[in-house]
């Protein structure tokens, strides 16, 4: 009878934590679909069915007449934003509101690696930004070129002896091998060569960060629904933290700790390291007066890594996810296939056919292309945010509390037919300027807006300009006979999107361009 009545007792308990905040939305008055017991309205993602991108866009696409639906993370109360004024107030005009990403329990970062400035909120993401903002510059950027014009025509030489045997090649990993490479080059000075290396130590670390396995999930799962019993449990595992401290030690070690003069972006970190102490305006701490407190930070090993392993994860997937989805549409539409490499032919021409920063730079049709794929597929599938305090959404009297987190569905911003006719048609002609300047600008944010876009954005698009610079200049792209025309979302995807069974291509080599 004591052991019946303790797991009764066990079941209330866990009921009434997990049905704590369910009637949040209703409250307000905000429309939501009913939240189920732990699960709340996130059921379909614990369960591996469909990637956060895909709840919110469905969540999105359900209630076409609401400014914002309600919905629950397990038992976290979220808004889902659909009204780009929305939009822009939440991640620029009201920023001070919204600054947190809400990827970290209590604004406190537990594991090492997650100290980074993607995961980071509130000062230590504010001091981060500030030291590594000047690692981005046009000037870094354009010293960094030659390093990406080495790999894409490695590319280049892997796909000439996949064309020449007739063999479809798999477009998602053939474009993360190269953007592993680059980043393997100018973030740690590592000649990766996975483009050739089927064995890549470096490709298998980039492919163990976004696996998600069973031991993942349920880690996931726990830290989501029940944050304080199980806060001791990593996101990422000792495994993965041990090798990304263990690579960083090593490389670091190899340069006597100091900066080696590769001008690489370790070498930037240790530059900061031998600096001393930031010092920023506290975003969270105010002196009696009311003006901000001064907050500081020492950049330590651990903090080194950190940003290297963000810089390396965000670096290659985005950048591979972006052009594979890219290289797919062009597959499907030759007409769009030979207007892109008449761009790159006539500019390479200019340039004694060899690919330059600059010559990248006057690609513009190409440009259209890439972003004509983020729209349709953007990367991060959604922008999440997180109230830091309490806010009234503007035009209501709806006031949401510390704690809400918010997600930007980019994944429906970007295919609504509000914004962009004929949505599914791939049409680059839609980022003419004029056509640019009709729209709204946060329908389309392919790399987020305000203080918390991505630092790396101009970055991860040169690399994958240049990717399919090199690609188009020398092969025409066309489905395999197992391609699927219609590519499906991976529903274990977390931040940014995958595709289920890759992308596999026909590559064919062209003819010389006429001189």
């Amino acid at each position: 009878m004591i052991v019946v009545a303790l797991v009764l007792v066990g079941v209330v308990a866990l009921y009434l934590y997990g049905t704590r905040n369910h009637n949040y939305w209703k409250e307000r008055g905000v429309k939501h679909d009913k939240p189920i017991p732990i699960f709340g309205t996130d059921a379909k993602r614990y369960l591996l069915q469909s990637s956060i991108a895909q709840r919110a866009a469905d969540t999105y696409w359900k209630y076409p007449g609401e400014r914002f639906v309600g919905y629950y993370r397990g038992s976290i109360p979220e808004l889902v934003i659909r009204d780009p004024d929305l939009v822009k107030r939440i991640i620029t005009t009201d920023f001070s509101y919204f600054y947190s990403r809400g990827l970290s329990p209590a604004h406190k970062v537990i594991e090492p690696l997650l100290r980074n400035l993607f995961f980071a909120d509130g000062d230590l993401w504010r001091l981060l930004r500030q030291r590594m903002t000047p690692a981005f510059t046009s000037g870094k950027l354009k010293a960094m070129f030659p390093l990406i014009v080495e790999r894409a025509e490695k590319l280049q030489a892997r796909l000439l002896d996949t064309a020449a045997a007739g063999r479809p090649i798999d477009a998602r990993e053939l474009m993360a091998r190269y953007t592993t490479d680059f980043i393997g080059a100018c973030g740690f000075g590592l000649d990766a060569d996975s483009l050739n290396d089927d064995s890549s130590p470096f490709r298998k670390l980039g492919m163990k960060i976004f696996k998600i396995d069973l031991k993942r999930c349920i880690v996931i799962f726990c830290k989501t629904i029940f944050p304080d019993l199980f806060k001791s449990l990593k996101f990422l595992g000792q495994e993965l933290e041990d090798d990304i401290l263990t690579l960083v030690n090593q490389i670091q070690k190899q340069r006597n700790y100091k900066p080696s003069g590769r001008n690489d972006f370790i070498d930037f970190l240790m530059e900061w390291q031998q600096r001393g102490k930031i010092l920023v305006e506290s975003l969270e701490e105010m002196n009696p007066d009311g003006t901000p407190k001064s907050v500081e930070l020492e950049m330590d090993d651990v903090l080194v890594a950190a940003q290297a392993f963000i810089f390396f994860a965000a670096g290659f997937e985005t950048s591979s996810s972006a052009t594979s989805f890219t290289l797919h549409q062009l597959a499907y539409h030759p007409e769009v296939q030979k207007k892109a490499q008449a761009d790159i032919d006539r500019v390479l021409a200019k340039h004694n056919n060899r690919l330059s920063y600059d010559a990248v730079k006057e690609m513009t049709y190409l440009d259209w292309v890439l972003q004509e794929g983020m729209r349709i597929f953007p990367s991060s599938g959604m922008l999440l945010r997180q109230c830091v305090r309490p806010y009234t959404i503007p035009g209501t009297d709806i006031t949401i509390d510390k704690g809400v987190k918010i997600n930007i569905p980019l994944v429906a911003l970007h295919n609504d037919p509000q914004y962009f006719d004929n949505p599914k048609e791939f049409r680059p002609e839609r980022f003419e300027p004029e056509e640019v300047a009709k729209r709204h600008k946060f329908v389309y944010l392919p790399f987020g807006d305000g203080p918390r876009s991505c630092i790396g954005g101009r970055l991860g698009q040169m690399q994958s300009l240049a990717g399919l610079a090199a690609v188009l200049a020398k092969f025409s792209v066309s489905p395999a006979p197992e391609t699927k025309r219609e590519l499906e979302s991976d529903p274990t995807s977390s931040i940014v999107q995958n595709i289920v069974g890759g992308i596999p291509l026909m590559f064919h080599a062209r003819h010389a361009p006429p001189a």
